[in-house]
């Protein structure tokens, strides 16, 4: 990290005597290897970021009031998805190009109708949840018809996906996926995934793939 920038994340979560410890770099600005007394210098950025309030956790004694004043030298308060619902759509929309490159997918980009149900919902979670919708939305749309609501957990008036059924979709996606990899060779599918050729026709099958669709 010497030189660069450390982000701890949720950092209400550290136990207090971490905390001690790394109120000690950052006030000395340098570390000890572990089996030694030799201090090391050490230049970093600590970028620290939270769900509660850290001065009302400090007042309680959850938090170490003297990390708070160290840590608190510039603040950034990022509202809540449900406070700021016009960047939803935006961002979904961010999420799931990041994860077709990633998963190497193309899915439909999302309806308008879709969107706005997105921008609805409250999104306890906040990002790091419709991030994960978004990633269920590529890996898992083109088996479930890309229906947006059944990927949202709870966040809609129709139920998510239950696990059986999740686990389907993302099976049928690897088979698929494999398929077009291979061309539609069963022998290089069946290699990919360590399925024995009659699990792999069996499960083609149960999902509806044709080998000749891959060709």
């Amino acid at each position: 990290a010497n030189g660069g920038t450390l982000f701890l994340d949720e950092i209400e979560s550290m136990p207090l005597q971490v905390q001690v410890h790394l109120l000690r770099v950052l006030q000395e600005r340098a570390i000890e290897r572990l089996g030694s007394n030799e201090l090391i210098p050490l230049d970093l950025c600590v970028v620290a970021a939270t769900k509660i309030d850290l001065r009302e956790a400090a007042s309680r004694g959850e938090f170490r009031e003297d990390l708070y004043y160290r840590l608190s030298v510039v603040m950034i308060d990022i509202p809540p998805l449900r406070e700021r619902r016009e960047d939803v759509a935006l961002l979904f929309q961010h999420f799931v190009l990041v994860a077709g490159a990633r998963y190497q997918r193309e899915p439909p980009p999302p309806r308008p109708d879709q969107l706005r149900r997105l921008m609805m919902a409250d999104w306890p979670g906040n990002v790091r949840e419709l991030r994960n919708a978004a990633e269920r939305y590529v890996l898992l749309g083109e088996s479930c018809g890309y229906d947006i609501e059944r990927m949202v957990d709870g966040n809609t008036d129709r139920p998510a996906m239950t696990l059986p059924e999740q686990l389907d979709c993302f099976e049928r996606t690897l088979i698929e996926q494999q398929l077009k990899a291979s061309n539609g060779s069963i022998k290089d599918t069946m290699a990919a995934l360590g399925l024995p050729r009659k699990t792999l026709y069996d499960k083609m099958k149960k999902y509806g793939l044709e080998r000749d669709d891959y060709r």
